[in-house]
């Protein structure tokens, strides 16, 4: 596991053609808004957030945010104890995100 800053984060995955981005933050948070095209993984869930892991392709890099950073930071603990190689944690999380957000209908 690896954390990101924002500028780092953003450089990185737009140069990663195996990028596959994960927000793990609840359902509620969500309707805020997401990075575009992440895949949304409720670590709340408890072992069907590790159920839902263990389904991933872990030859794959995985840029992982939250809301600040915390719960995302475990998850790629938890991604790194389940034998994924490249986890990248976004630093700050949504909260401090410059990017671009797109809308959950």
């Amino acid at each position: 596991m690896e954390d990101l800053t924002q500028e780092e984060w953003a450089e990185q995955l737009a140069k990663d053609n195996n990028a596959v981005v994960l927000d793990v933050r609840t359902d509620d948070e969500i309707a805020d808004g997401m990075i575009p095209n992440a895949i949304h993984l409720d670590i709340y869930k408890g072992q069907d957030f590790i159920n839902e892991l263990e389904e991933l392709d872990k030859g794959k890099s995985y840029y992982v945010y939250c809301r600040s950073g915390n719960r995302s930071g475990q998850a790629c603990r938890i991604m790194d104890e389940l034998g994924f190689d490249n986890v990248f944690n976004l630093e700050g999380g949504i909260l401090e995100w410059q990017g671009d957000i797109v809308d959950i209908d």
